[in-house]
């Protein structure tokens, strides 16, 4: 080969190395920029302010559309309590997307029919009860008292729904265990 032919095929080689490079990182910047954007959602959806806290969210697949999925992670939690999600569970937590404005087809109902057909990983009650004590944080003591008990008290609708005799009344060590989980979470 001719000392030319090889300057050609090594500056080739180099173009492509480079080219390559210069694909990774516009393909992090815009990842980068996506996962902004997300959080910059984020925000304006939960009025939540706390960077580290919308990292945990967007890390978990939440956004602007997803987030009122989040309000359900604690019925999620204690439904999956014991492993296995009961049909009065299940309908318990759809009640309760009902009452969010989850409405099916929405991303967010998309998102919790997902948490209800697989147990989602304990990084979702983690990074919901980094939200709650950032929220709780910006709240005066009785409106977190309130928000506690309204909270505990509808995840112990859904654990009360699969339990006891009839289903009424029975709340098993595991999802008792959840609940001052839950409960916990508001403690500042």
């Amino acid at each position: 080969m001719s000392e030319g032919l090889l300057d050609e095929r090594r500056d080739a080689l180099e173009n492509e190395f480079f080219h390559k490079e210069d694909e990774k990182k516009i393909a992090a910047l815009r990842a980068h920029m996506q996962e902004q954007t997300t959080k910059e959602e984020l925000q304006k959806a939960s009025g939540m302010t706390d960077d580290a806290v919308l990292e945990q969210m967007v890390a978990l697949g939440l956004n602007g559309k997803t987030v009122a999925a989040l309000s359900l992670v604690p019925l999620i939690a204690v439904a999956w309590a014991d492993g296995v999600i009961q049909d009065n569970e299940r309908t318990a937590i759809m009640s309760g997307a009902a009452g969010k404005g989850l409405e099916p087809g929405s991303p967010g109902y998309e998102l919790l029919e997902k948490w209800l057909a697989k147990q989602p990983p304990d990084t979702l009650i983690t990074a919901w009860e980094a939200y709650i004590k950032s929220l709780a944080s910006q709240l005066n003591d009785e409106q977190n008292r309130l928000l506690r008990t309204q909270i505990v008290n509808f995840a112990r609708v859904v654990a009360e729904s699969a339990g006891g005799f009839l289903g009424i009344g029975r709340v098993s060590g595991a999802e008792d265990k959840v609940l001052h989980r839950i409960g916990a979470a508001f403690d500042r």
